[in-house]
């Protein structure tokens, strides 16, 4: 039944998709990011529910009269560049065969955040853009942070199978960056009810990071704890509820949890970080022998036995970082860590620009949430490799997306952040 229902309201979007594109970016991050279909038991399981989706899409934008246009700003560019260099090293991939299935992925990922930054681009596609990304991830959130209260946190809290939040530190990586869009969309709810229950979600959400027991995860949550109370108004206040918070959190969980997260102090005795330590240094051995890196999917033992400083440990990259330098060298890394760099100077840039304007506090709101988004990202992605995390990118484009109106308005248009009619 669950197979039908999914399949019914997927497909049944495809007409207004085929009629108006923004449908269809909205309902390609639903899927992106929430995965309904990977919780259905049968047949919806393994249907391309996206790339059909993806093809609607494109269909609809080929035939949209409105002009389609891509933002050619340092980041884009940037990203351009990247993928680019992703292709290359994919053509002189030390591991082909996986290497091609990866760049498959990763190509679509780009792709479609081109095809978001030509289709929204009003406020209140952005606006919508942002609630269909918290409540996707944030259905996680909710569901782990009850799952967590109920289980006496003894069990981890994980997301669909044979997705980027299928393990628990995935899962924690993408809830800690969702925590910071929920207060985005706390600060500029009118509707009392709607902050009310968007704060339940967000303590939820905080508990569900908890109740992963991933080690990344908690020091991911640390940092956006500290980057929420260090950007946000009434800062006392909500230092004060986060501590209290903590200490009911860090009381309720089990003394096997908290000897977990000890491990992180003493990281010289524990089998899985030392491990870590000799990926990343194969990461970096590799990236010195072959310029361009190892292409995707090259943490494999036969390459390990080469660059491994111990051979015998062969693990996959467990960092953002590392898993960029094994695989696309250091152009790549360089081209990787340029682009988050500038997205997070473009964010302090538009703050700049719209705080303080009615028309145009909320896009300081939006750049200031998801540079706490981005802390999270690279706080938990150092210990993760998930570099191609689409939800990265989908924020690389919405600050674009946000310095695009700050500047319209400056030249005179209006940027109003339109109706609720959506809801």
């Amino acid at each position: 039944m669950r197979d039908i229902v999914v399949t019914a309201v997927i497909l049944g979007l495809i007409p207004w998709i085929l009629v108006n594109p923004v449908v269809g970016v909205l309902t390609w991050c639903w899927l992106g990011f929430m995965n309904p279909h990977k919780l259905c038991w049968g047949f919806a399981q393994t249907f391309p529910f996206a790339q059909v989706v993806a093809i609607a899409t494109l269909a609809a934008l080929m035939t949209w009269k409105e002009p389609k246009k891509i933002p050619w700003t340092r980041e884009t560019k940037t990203l351009l560049v990247f993928t680019l260099w992703m292709f290359v090293t994919t053509l002189f991939a030390l591991n082909p065969e996986g290497a091609w299935e990866q760049w498959n992925k990763v190509w679509k990922i780009m792709f479609m955040t081109y095809v978001t930054l030509m289709v929204m681009n009003t406020p209140k596609r952005i606006h919508m853009l942002l609630w269909v990304t918290a409540l996707s991830l944030g259905f996680y959130g909710v569901k782990g942070g009850i799952f967590t209260l109920m289980t006496g946190g003894n069990f981890m809290v994980l997301g669909p199978q044979a997705t980027f939040i299928g393990v628990r530190g995935g899962i924690a990586l993408a809830l800690n960056m969702t925590i910071p869009l929920m207060r985005y969309l706390q600060l500029t709810t009118s509707q009392r009810w709607i902050r009310i229950g968007l704060g339940v979600a967000m303590a939820l959400t905080g508990l569900a990071v908890i109740g992963t027991h991933s080690r990344g995860g908690f020091l991911g949550a640390v940092a956006v704890s500290f980057f929420l109370i260090l950007k946000t108004r009434r800062k006392f206040f909500y230092t004060l509820l986060l501590a209290l918070t903590a200490y009911g959190i860090l009381s309720f969980m089990p003394s096997f949890w908290a000897e977990r997260m000890h491990t992180i102090e003493t990281y010289e005795e524990d089998a899985s970080a030392m491990g870590r330590i000799n990926a990343w240094l194969f990461a970096f051995n590799l990236a010195k022998a072959r310029p361009i890196g190892g292409g995707f999917e090259c943490f494999r033992d036969w390459l390990f036995d080469r660059y491994a400083p111990n051979p015998g440990e062969v693990h996959d990259a467990h960092s953002i970082f590392f898993e960029v330098l094994g695989e696309h060298g250091f152009v790549g890394l360089a081209l990787y860590l340029a682009l988050i760099l500038m997205t997070w100077r473009t964010a302090t840039w538009i703050k700049r620009q719209a705080h303080g304007v009615s028309e145009t506090q909320w896009l300081a709101d939006a750049a200031t949430m998801i540079q706490v988004s981005l802390v999270g990202y690279m706080v938990g992605g150092a210990f993760l490799g998930l570099a191609y995390f689409d939800l990265f990118y989908h924020l690389v484009g919405l600050v674009v997306l946000c310095r695009v109106l700050v500047e319209r308005y400056q030249s005179g248009e209006d940027v109003r952040i339109g109706d609720y009619a959506f809801f």
